[in-house]
């Protein structure tokens, strides 16, 4: 007697997410390398820090604003990838243009072509993503593509101080060496990935096309916002460890230790990406982002209360991984969850916009608050901010089933 074979579940890491995974860390390895010296290379030009500031605020802003019109836009295609590809090719061509600078703003103008280029393909490739694979699975899918991205952001500086030995400090070199990773993740995302068509979306307005979003998605924005608005970049936490370390070991073994500290910092990251990827398809996504978000106002009350020597400085770093890991996946995974396909594009450029901003907004603000008020008053605002986000999470995180339901009629 025969019996039917149970039916095969799509599995989650296919071809599409392999490609997406690995031209994320094959393109933060190329940008990586480029920033990683950066800085070094302005001062042979006999820059200030004032144009670092300036290169590195220009082509954030923009980048911000590409997402959301890339979103807006590509929603309406048939097909995502050919502006995906393009993308690629603009951030590996961009960032190996560093080379050809001979002042200040060739430099600015090759960094925000870059970041353009960036900026267009994320929302893309987020949608690409989440439509690969089933709702069940969207954690591991963007879990493992965090994971891999930030594999990128460890191997992109430790392979930029290889190479400047190789190449005995000759810039150029180094940033045309950039291309190999950077075309590299150009050809994953031409010949890896796989996109379905999809059916012509009738043309709507920007404004029209972020109002259709769901409301519950909306409140997720929110909430995003104002956690962002207290998410310093992390590389205050590289400051933070060599202003306390120094006077105890002196700056050189200070910075040492701040620089193994936040290795420290992005191998957690890259390792709960994807266990917050496991967790997201078997938890309730939202509270999960918020216990996330309130992990995040922990760390910032450690710095303001705890004695900050080695051993509690790596807790603070771990802590600090741990959280972006989780809040990195658990954003994308959960906005795939609360917005239809067919608005993916917009639904993940709009919350790219809104992280950028508020990464603009905390790093600007808690960078003055310690300079005026002292790390206790800087860290206590992104506290704060963090537990309102947490909380608003909370909110949105009630699945619709929990409200009453409307009463029948007739």
């Amino acid at each position: 007697m025969k019996t039917t074979p149970p039916a095969t579940r799509p599995r989650w890491l296919n071809r599409t997410v392999l490609g997406i995974g690995l031209a994320s860390l094959f393109s933060d390895w190329s940008h990586e390398i480029a920033t990683t010296v950066l800085p070094a290379f302005l001062a042979t030009l006999g820059v200030a820090a004032a144009w670092l500031g300036m290169i590195e605020g220009v082509s954030d802003g923009l980048s911000s604003f590409a997402k959301l019109a890339s979103g807006y836009y590509t929603d309406r295609l048939r097909r995502r990838k050919p502006i995906a590809v393009a993308g690629y090719l603009v951030t590996a061509l961009g960032t190996a243009s560093f080379g050809l600078a001979a002042a200040p703003w060739h430099v600015l103008l090759a960094r925000a072509t870059a970041w353009l280029g960036r900026g267009v393909r994320t929302p893309i490739r987020k949608a690409l993503l989440a439509a690969s694979v089933t709702p069940q699975t969207y954690g591991r899918a963007f879990g493992f593509e965090r994971m891999l991205d930030t594999l990128g952001a460890i191997v992109g500086p430790a392979s930029a101080l290889l190479l400047l030995q190789l190449v005995n400090h000759h810039y150029p070199t180094l940033f045309a060496l950039t291309l190999v990773p950077g075309l590299l993740a150009a050809a994953l995302i031409t010949f890896a990935v796989q996109e379905r068509e999809r059916k012509p979306v009738a043309h709507v307005s920007f404004g029209d096309s972020l109002r259709a979003l769901p409301p519950r998605y909306r409140r997720f924005l929110l909430a995003v916002g104002l956690f962002g608005m207290g998410d310093f970049a992390h590389t205050l936490l590289i400051l933070l460890a060599t202003v306390k370390l120094t006077p105890v070991l002196g700056p050189a073994k200070a910075a040492t230790i701040a620089t193994a500290l936040y290795l420290l910092h992005n191998v957690f990251y890259a390792g709960f990406s994807m266990a917050a990827g496991w967790l997201a398809d078997h938890l309730n996504k939202g509270f999960l982002l918020a216990g996330g978000y309130f992990l995040a106002a922990l760390m910032a009350l450690a710095v303001i209360f705890l004695p900050l020597t080695v051993w509690t400085l790596a807790l603070i770093f771990l802590v600090g991984g741990v959280y972006v890991g989780l809040e990195e996946t658990l954003e994308d995974s959960f906005c795939a969850e609360l917005v239809p396909e067919a608005q993916h594009g917009m639904a993940f450029g709009t919350l790219a916009t809104v992280n950028g901003l508020g990464d603009f907004v905390s790093s600007a603000v808690v960078g003055w608050l310690w300079t005026l008020a002292g790390t206790g008053a800087a860290f206590a605002y992104s506290a704060v901010l963090f537990v309102l986000g947490g909380l608003l999470v909370l909110r949105v995180a009630r699945p619709p089933s929990s409200q009453a339901p409307a009463s029948a009629s007739g």
